[in-house]
């Protein structure tokens, strides 16, 4: 038995995050059909003052199915849903999968090269999109590609209140397509006949965020998404009577998993509300009650800005995950401070499904004490992840090198590209490309990406332990440390930060502060203010952008 089956599943955490797991459901179709069966007449989604339930998701996406099969959708063929969170992003979804087919979603923040890039790299022969991206980015490009039928709609369906995010939204119309609503009323009532998914047919392609180069779509199963969706409900404890706010990007993996596939299984309702804005936010968990989310740490920062925000207004929101990105200690203490509420660190990746790792609720991740790195917690259930030097070689507790992911949520492989596949998950491992630890108590923490190491005079320098430093100082809302060319050091350390509302410091006083907690050769040189620093839309720091911009030099 290797140190990692000995030190992993330690006696603290309970047997049933220990022992093997046999899940209820082959797919997630079947998945959601007992949840129909169960509570067919309760809400699964809520969208501002409108809601739909557990039926009504059912004959929608059945009229979904039935809709592009008329159009001529073949079983196996590649459903491309190019949306921000609303209600057809989930309709197109099990309606895809009702159809056979596989589900790709696409960042509504792509523009005209990206999604082109997607609707190629997929071969989809259907585009469901909101109206104002067909016209804005989508007709430029899909008469390029072997997209077929094309469906829009408006983010005012399934709503009648046009507030929040929604005001000033207006429908458009896009001349050449079908438009959804009308497609669901002509076939609503319909079924189709049940489609031929397994535990290892492929339920998404979910594109890798293209942060370290073109996006790769991952091969995610039924088996995939049923296991996490599972370890969610189960790592956490959400039920039917539990209120999913959906805070992380249905296109990303943790909306795909921890929004939508874990509201599918428990029959708890999935909160949507088009785009997050952190006032809307905070009245929306006050008025849905909402009790668990997961998302990025750039979201609890801005909830704790937010000029509606207090503990009332947060009092039911006890379950709360957090990964994506590096989180703080301080942060998640100034949260707890502010609101009464610990946040749970979580890791995962696209090509883990979401969740390989997770702080044990009940439990608070330890920080380690050299790094300021907060513990991203154990592996979940099934999961066996050793630490390995560049030869591939396990290492010791301490040792830092890279995570290597074995479970039933790495994905099956990359879409047309066996060479990816065979560099990055030869025999189903996963090298994750993530450098990190595991201390002798068996938690583990990440420090950076391999990229993202500098080097400067031949010291190492992880940005990440930078940025936990700049996050301490009282007028930092958010951090990000580059490599910049330096003519004498080869590298050096340049950091970019942003300001909380009303604070005020300058780049030679943050500086004085680094040089007060880190070696000299970590300290950055130069330090840029910026009003917000670029991030993808899961709010993972855009590294590269940062390194490319006019002004990184140091």
């Amino acid at each position: 038995m290797s140190i990692y089956d000995e030190k992993v599943w330690l006696s603290q955490y309970s047997p049933a995050q220990r022992e093997p797991r046999t899940l209820e459901f082959d797919d997630a179709l079947a998945m959601f059909d007992a949840t129909v069966e169960r509570s067919p007449d309760t809400d699964i989604i809520r969208y501002f003052d409108g809601s739909i339930t557990a039926r009504e998701l059912d004959e929608l996406s059945h009229a979904f199915a039935a809709g592009i099969i008329d159009a001529g959708f073949r079983s196996g063929e590649r459903v491309v849903i190019y949306a921000q969170n609303v209600p057809q992003f989930v309709i197109a979804q099990v309606g895809t999968w009702k159809a056979g087919g596989i589900a790709v979603s696409a960042n509504p923040m792509y523009r005209e090269r990206e999604l082109e890039e997607i609707l190629r790299d997929s071969g989809a022969t259907v585009l469901v999109a909101l109206q104002s991206l067909y016209t804005d980015v989508a007709a430029k490009v899909v008469g390029a590609t072997d997209v077929r039928t094309v469906i829009t709609t408006s983010e005012l369906e399934f709503q009648s209140a046009n507030s929040g995010a929604l005001a000033g939204a207006e429908r458009t119309e896009c001349p050449g397509t079908i438009d959804m609503g009308e497609m669901l009323t002509a076939f609503r009532g319909r079924t189709v006949p049940p489609a031929e998914i397994g535990p290892d047919t492929v339920a998404f392609l979910t594109y890798t965020s293209g942060t370290t180069g073109p996006p790769k779509g991952a091969m995610t199963t039924h088996r995939n998404v049923v296991f996490n969706a599972h370890t969610y409900r189960d790592w956490i404890g959400i039920g039917a009577d539990d209120v999913i706010l959906g805070v992380a990007p249905l296109f990303h993996i943790t909306g795909l998993i921890g929004h939508i596939a874990l509201s599918l299984l428990t029959g708890a309702p999935l909160v949507l509300m088009y785009r997050m804005d952190p006032v809307d936010t905070v009245e929306t968990i006050e008025k849905q009650r909402a009790t668990f989310t997961v998302g990025s740490i750039t979201v609890f920062i801005a909830l704790m800005n937010a000029e509606n925000a207090n503990r009332d207004a947060l009092s039911s929101l006890t379950k709360i995950c957090s990964g994506g990105a590096p989180i703080p200690p301080s942060t998640i203490a100034a949260f707890e401070e502010k609101f009464g509420h610990y946040i749970h660190n979580i890791y995962g990746l696209t090509e883990t499904t979401s969740p390989s790792h997770c702080v044990p609720f009940g439990t608070r991740a330890p920080v380690d004490e050299l790094t300021g790195a907060t513990s991203v917690g154990v592996p979940v259930y099934d999961t066996v992840v050793r630490i390995v030097d560049d030869n591939g070689h396990d290492l010791p507790p301490g040792e830092v090198g890279e995570l290597v992911t074995t479970g039933p949520q790495v994905v099956a492989g990359y879409w047309n590209k066996p060479e990816a596949t065979a560099n990055s998950i030869p025999d189903g491992v996963l090298h994750t490309g993530d450098v990190g630890y595991m201390d002798t108590n068996g938690w583990f923490y990440i420090i950076d990406r391999k990229k993202d190491q500098i080097n400067a005079s031949g010291y190492k320098v992880w940005p990440r332990e930078v940025e936990d430093v700049l996050y301490e100082h009282d007028a930092v809302r958010e951090a990000a440390v580059v490599g910049v060319p330096d003519p004498y050091r080869g590298e050096t350390v340049k950091a970019f930060v942003s300001l909380r509302p009303g604070a005020t410091v300058t780049p030679e006083e943050l500086i004085a502060f680094t040089k007060s907690r880190l070696a000299a050769y970590k300290c950055p040189r130069a330090i840029e203010i910026m009003s917000d620093i670029p991030k993808t839309a899961t709010g993972k720091l855009l590294r590269r952008e940062l390194r490319a911009a006019p002004t990184a030099s140091a």
